[in-house]
């Protein structure tokens, strides 16, 4: 039996958003300011740049995250790698070598409360049922998911959707059921959500952050003709063409 007290019932402490096992909360102030530091603070409050956290209530679901994001844990909490065998090690690395990621993403288990490492970018919680079970986040964008969630590693198109597209030739993959969170640069409240059937949305940079793995991705010209794309002044434009949904940010993705 345990109590958590001065956390979230905290009046410096807000509840941004709750889904599943998740809870995110936000620091309205920063407190933890000396003379020196004090300008930045103030003028970070101003702009909403604040520190937030991943709240993890183990009782609902195993939750597995980004390797080095765990805080603190209290209660019935079982840290495992989630290895299952040299073969699961194996495709794990080579997963990781592939996308970017983690290559071991520990899983915890219980009942208990575990709490992940402040961070000063906006926590966005969402759901693969909204993305029909299987969606693609961009690079370093994962930070922990309902373990039920399957981790793959998506081979783009084509080759030239990693020489020119900006996204690498593998992207992380998440599939079946449950909730999951990212990382992003910009808040929910600012992202474009475009939902395309048999359709194609063209996008000039390296905008989207999830899509639908239902999606084909290319690198394509903006134009038929090598001469309209240079009159156009766009080159190469990341194509999504199918049925499914994709996730603009307002400004490019910052590198990771």
């Amino acid at each position: 039996m345990y109590q958590i007290k001065n956390f979230q019932d905290n009046d410096d402490v807000r509840t941004l958003d709750q889904l599943g096992p998740f809870t995110v909360i936000e620091y309205l102030r920063d407190l933890s300011v000396t003379p020196g530091s004090a300008m930045t603070a103030y003028y970070c409050n101003e702009m909403n740049v604040r520190k937030r956290q991943v709240l993890c209530d183990l009782a609902q679901a195993d939750i597995t995250v980004q390797a080095g994001a765990m805080q603190w844990m209290v209660g019935d909490v079982k840290a495992t790698t989630g290895v299952k065998g040299v073969g699961d090690l194996l495709g794990k690395a080579i997963r990781g070598k592939a996308t970017g990621e983690s290559a071991i993403k520990p899983e915890y288990t219980g009942s208990g409360t575990l709490v992940l490492e402040p961070t000063y970018k906006h926590l966005i919680l969402m759901d693969a049922a909204d993305w029909n079970g299987s969606v693609v986040l961009d690079d370093g964008l994962f930070l922990a998911c309902d373990s039920r969630l399957q981790h793959k590693a998506v081979m783009r198109s084509n080759f030239s959707s990693a020489v020119a597209g900006g996204e690498g030739l593998f992207n992380l993959s998440l599939n079946g059921s449950g909730v999951f969170c990212i990382e992003s640069d910009c808040p929910k409240e600012e992202l474009v959500e475009i939902t395309l059937k048999d359709d194609v949305l063209k996008v000039d940079g390296n905008f989207a952050i999830a899509w639908s793995n239902s999606l084909q991705f290319t690198v394509e010209r903006s134009s038929k003709s090598l001469i309209g794309s240079a009159a156009s002044g766009e080159g190469l434009v990341n194509v999504y063409r199918g049925t499914g949904k994709v996730l603009l940010a307002p400004v490019a993705t910052l590198p990771r």
